[in-house]
């Protein structure tokens, strides 16, 4: 059978692998890869092509009963390239077992492909971010970006204006929306602006991507101005919080880069803040729900940590005291920022959202907290470690037109034309990449076209993407010490 190569590693697929294992006694998977989806490349880092004129991968899979079978084996072989040399293979290779390499699949996944799976048990063990955290969700979805986010508060509210005035199909023109889909239509959109009362209270910033805060307008109704808003947790985050967002299946945004899906953030999220997008956003409080207050037996009043009680009790029963909510999430941050951490457990990562250690060591637990507290307040650019930038924005003229990008890592300059650039960028600061982006050639791309009118905002993200590059290797001379005595829950 020639199909598409996904059910071989996606995990939602465990239960047809198994099937396929119980049906069959041999099977062989020839993988030919070639996934535009996932920015598949060779090995060795060259071009990877697919054998057809599609983007999602491919592979060839011969499947056996025997007539007296034995335990059933599963054999594998990938095949990366370019399309002629793939086609080259297949034309002058003949059915042949040794070509071939046996492999194990092991619960709980039961992975079609070699995986390096070797200590799962233990980190099966550790508790998921969904299950300390329970209450999350995705981001927004906007369904009409360029008329719901805008760059500053004044630019949205002078849109909402005009837009619920205008004629419906008028308004459709102006803002270029196209055609209405089912979930967003351009009557819903307007009717939602006035049952709801226009009110510039319901301006708030939206972290749109990581470092890059926009604005939109919110009123919490699904199908209106906003397609999805998710008010059931983004209402958390319209007050003062702090929220975790984390992405699953690190394979999605690319084979190039180890798993780098967690950022943080004080306001609500879009869905696409990590390259394809689908992260969780996890609020570390939860508000009273107004609108729930006539309900019966409804009695919150205060706001209340999403935190899971039983994390919260072992944390106590272990330590001796019980951390507070804010500790709770900076140490996972911290956790989560470590490299030996996010290689170590690099197979896990492309396939769920991620498990985290606890130290039974409270003054380690502290320590790593605190490092990641830092760097939370360099990603929010509220550290002090930011009042002087190590980068600076120079050149000569009146030119502030973001035209061409370009990094000449000789001089470390990012130019953004021929006479204006900021200085003192490392290789590794420019190249550093949070959900699948890299993150100073993003916030530039995506004001192509506009004048760089902040200037000192980018040099700050510079700077905290270089302190985070230092906390991280501080962060991984003491992981090692975390997993030598592991809280059991």
């Amino acid at each position: 059978m020639i199909t598409n190569h996904s059910y071989l590693d996606n995990p939602t697929f465990r239960g047809m692998r198994q099937s396929l294992m119980k049906t069959f006694d041999e099977i062989y998977i020839l993988d030919l890869h070639g996934n535009a989806l996932k920015k598949e490349i060779s090995p060795d880092g060259s071009k990877d092509e697919n054998v057809f004129d599609i983007r999602q991968g491919v592979s060839i899979v011969i499947f056996i009963k025997n007539k007296h079978p034995n335990d059933t084996k599963i054999y594998h072989r990938d095949i990366f390239g370019l399309r002629d040399t793939k086609y080259e293979w297949l034309g002058n290779k003949a059915f042949n077992k040794d070509n071939y390499s046996l492999i194990t699949p092991q619960s709980p996944y039961y992975f079609f492909v070699e995986r390096n799976t070797k200590g799962i048990k233990k980190y099966l063990e550790w508790k998921k971010i969904t299950e300390i955290f329970p209450v999350n969700s995705v981001g927004i979805v906007t369904a009409r970006d360029k008329l719901t986010i805008k760059w500053t508060e004044n630019e949205i509210w002078n849109t909402v204006l005009n837009f619920s005035k205008l004629e419906p199909e008028i308004a459709r023109q102006a803002y270029d929306l196209g055609k209405d889909v089912r979930d967003w239509k351009v009557s819903f959109a307007q009717k939602d602006l006035k049952d709801s009362g226009i009110d510039k209270n319901k301006i708030h910033p939206v972290l749109y991507r990581p470092f890059d805060k926009r604005y939109t307008y919110y009123t919490g109704k699904s199908r209106g101005f906003l397609c999805m808003p998710r008010p059931e947790i983004m209402r958390n985050m319209l007050q003062e919080n702090l929220g975790l967002t984390i992405g699953r299946a690190g394979q999605v945004v690319g084979l190039e880069h180890l798993w780098n899906l967690v950022f943080v953030s004080e306001n609500i999220i879009d869905f696409n803040l990590y390259y394809r997008g689908g992260e969780l956003l996890f609020p570390l409080y939860l508000y009273p729900d107004e609108s729930k207050k006539d309900l019966f037996n409804y009695n919150q009043t205060e706001k209340e940590p999403n935190i899971s009680n039983l994390v919260f009790n072992k944390l106590k029963s272990d330590f001796g005291l019980e951390p507070s909510p804010e500790e709770i999430l900076y140490y996972i941050y911290a956790i989560l920022y470590s490299n030996i951490y996010r290689e170590t457990y690099a197979e896990f990562l492309k396939i769920d959202f991620p498990r985290v250690p606890f130290t039974k060591n409270y003054e380690l637990f502290v320590q790593i907290g605190k490092l990641g507290k830092r760097l939370s307040d360099l990603h929010l650019l509220k550290s002090t470690e930011l009042d002087t930038p190590i980068a600076k924005y120079q050149g000569s003229g009146d030119n502030d037109l973001i035209e061409k990008i370009t990094y000449k890592e000789d001089e470390q300059h990012i130019y953004i034309n021929k006479d204006k650039y900021f200085e003192s960028v490392a290789p590794e600061v420019w190249n550093y990449h949070i959900g699948g982006y890299q993150v100073l050639h993003k916030y530039l791309k995506d004001r192509k076209g506009r004048s760089m009118d902040d200037a000192p905002r980018y040099c700050r993200i510079v700077t905290a993407l270089s302190k985070t590059i230092e906390i991280q290797k501080q962060i991984d001379e003491i992981y090692p010490e975390v997993e030598k005595d592991l809280i059991e829950f």
